[in-house]
């Protein structure tokens, strides 16, 4: 039985801004500049998937994703398993390894792998589709090559690695007490102090990189099972490699700003949370997750030559499996429409990478729309300064600088709930309801203007107007002590004074409202009078701030400006539903309805 949340509200914000496309940004030294994007067998194969239909699916993603950015396409865990009676996600002694103690495919699931050139025929194919290949590891040793005491192969000599007059086994680096918590079976750290150790993980990395491989996600090394020495070391290895690997690491389970920040300059993307699946309570624990990576500027982030990116994790959509299942693809997802949406759009705001998750070979054509949407994977890839406040409007968002803007269009978003809102209108300076504003400081930042009539009575926040200067850097306001003044900090539309009547919520789709682009125009220059009233000499009218009745609608005002372009998403928790918005050059609005299992 489900039901609905407590009621709370929060909105997100973002100013995005477009760049060059994405493919122009792959190459070169600074590695993943835009979030990753691509597909991952997990959510539909579990563990289980053959060669045949690895490479069924990258051929579809290439048809109809790879346009879209989807670019990896990524072999998840223990494809060095034989599929046969008595093996599943923790069993011990199925696993393939060659006389290194190293994991190699296994043959009945990968049949190129028998001539023993692992992955190389897989990634040859997938390169031949224009994708990048990425695989699954673990971390460390794995249990079997520590029960097999396998020696360790000295990529220098070719022969088993020798220090102090004897050779070295995987006994002499496996550390067993610190097992993969979840997979206590499979794989354990190895002592990276020891030479030894450090050889065993350059001849694996090495062989990755003679395979082809061009995405490693390395699991059982983050958040609670933290491993940093491993990390660094393997991040070590692939800046030294002459062809570019992207570095993921996972899992996520309790990871904060503070852990992730000690990851500087050595992964490209680090999950945030433990495994999301298809429930509504995975997708809810995200929001917080991605609000305090937003808040700790770590969106991008310093990375293994390039950016970081913190990883919601995959997008359990379309036809699954379920979590440690011994079978493939063989059911929908569980969330609803509304809750798909809702993901693919805190991803996009959040700007995670996104690797979906469902069979493609079976995709239809819902899943496929939500996730090719145009305007989400334009504000995944270019958005920036994207965060959560608690409202649209009068939110101290910091200094101007942080907002960045760019070209052709600014859109103003206003929201209109189902009760009253606020709006912003003209009227005569003789009007005794006029006289309502005052100053506030924001300290070292700026000042702004609030209308506290009615909400101080109402114990809300009041609704504030901010000083402003024009997008060329000249100051729009002489010494008559006229100012310009915006909706939001980091939003530059300009209260304009053009002697329109107040509006009503009916009249926001036909009227245009009493915002427009910042110009620095007459009718954009106000003055706080010592009677508390905002007037513009252009017009001889005061602003103020009346309530309206709402009609559940969100309206978008746009106005063209040179080079400029901002977008406001705003994200309303409600009683019983969960309002998104998305924006680019017009408004874009999903609805959904918010429940908790």
């Amino acid at each position: 039985m489900k039901t609905t949340l407590s009621l709370f509200c929060c909105s997100l914000s973002l100013l995005f801004c477009f760049y060059l496309p994405r493919g122009s940004l792959s190459a070169g030294v600074d590695r993943c500049k835009l979030p990753p994007r691509g597909w991952n067998s997990y959510d539909s194969f579990c563990w289980t998937i053959s060669e045949d239909d690895f490479l069924k699916s990258a051929k579809v993603v290439a048809k109809y994703l790879k346009s879209h950015g989807y670019e990896y396409v990524v072999l998840d865990y223990l494809w060095y398993r034989r599929l046969v009676p008595g093996a599943y996600t923790d069993s011990l002694g199925f696993d393939v390894i060659d006389q290194w103690g190293r994991m190699v495919p296994a043959p009945d699931r990968w049949p190129s792998a028998k001539s023993g050139s692992g992955f190389a025929e897989v990634a040859k194919e997938v390169h031949s589709l224009g994708l990048k290949f990425g695989i699954h590891v673990m971390r460390g040793l794995s249990r079997q090559a520590f029960d097999a005491n396998t020696p360790i192969l000295d990529i220098n000599t070719g022969r088993a690695y020798e220090e102090s007059g004897r050779e070295w086994r995987a006994q002499d680096i496996g550390i067993k007490e610190r097992s993969c918590a979840w997979m206590p079976h499979g794989f354990m750290s190895v002592n990276t102090s020891l030479p030894a150790g450090r050889a065993f993980l350059s001849s694996l990395y090495h062989q990755y990189a003679e395979w082809g491989v061009d995405f490693i996600k390395h699991d059982c090394v983050f958040g609670d099972d933290f491993n940093l020495e491993e990390i660094t070391y393997v991040s070590g290895l692939l800046k030294k490699f002459d062809r570019p690997i992207l570095y993921s690491l996972s899992p996520g389970t309790s990871v904060t700003p503070t852990m992730a920040k000690e990851l500087k300059g050595l992964a490209n993307m680090y999950r945030v949370t433990g495994d999301d699946w298809d429930s509504w309570g995975d997708v809810a624990s995200h929001f917080d997750v991605a609000r305090d990576f937003a808040k700790a500027e770590m969106v991008p982030g310093e990375g293994l030559l390039g950016s970081s990116w913190p990883d919601l994790d995959m997008l359990p959509l379309g036809w699954l499996t379920d979590a440690g299942a011994n079978q493939g693809p063989h059911r929908q997802c569980n969330l609803t429409l509304d809750e798909q949406r809702t993901q693919m759009t805190l991803w996009s705001m959040a700007r995670s990478p996104l690797m979906f998750g469902g069979d493609v070979r079976q995709i239809d054509e819902t899943t496929y729309k939500l996730i090719t949407n145009p305007t989400l994977l334009e504000i995944n890839d270019y958005s920036s300064n994207n965060m959560e406040f608690p409202y649209v409007t009068g939110k101290i968002l910091g200094p101007a600088r942080n907002h960045l803007m760019r070209r052709s269009k600014i859109s103003m978003l206003k929201r209109v709930n189902n009760h009253h809102t606020r709006v912003v209108g003209v009227t005569s300076c003789k009007d005794p309801n006029a006289n309502g504003w005052s100053v506030e400081s924001l300290g070292q930042y700026h000042e702004q203007i609030c209308w506290r009539k009615e909400d101080e009575q109402l114990n809300r926040e009041p609704l504030c107007l901010y000083k402003r200067i024009c997008s060329n850097e000249h100051v729009l306001y002489g010494q008559d002590n006229r100012r310009l003044f915006t909706s939001d900090n980091g939003v530059k539309s300009c209260l304009d004074a053009s002697p329109r009547h107040k509006l009503t919520s009916s009249e926001w789709k036909k009227k245009q409202p009493s915002f427009s682009t910042c110009r620095g125009d007459a009718n954009q220059m106000w003055k706080l009078s010592s009677n508390a009233t905002l007037r513009s000499s252009y017009s001889g009218l005061c602003a103020r701030v009346k309530q309206v009745k709402g009609n559940g609608q969100l309206h978008n005002n746009s106005t063209c400006a040179n080079r400029l372009v901002t977008t406001n998403l705003s994200l309303n928790f409600k009683i019983n539903s969960i309002l998104l918005i998305s924006s680019r050059f017009s408004s874009k609005l999903w609805r959904f309805n918010q429940y908790v299992a």
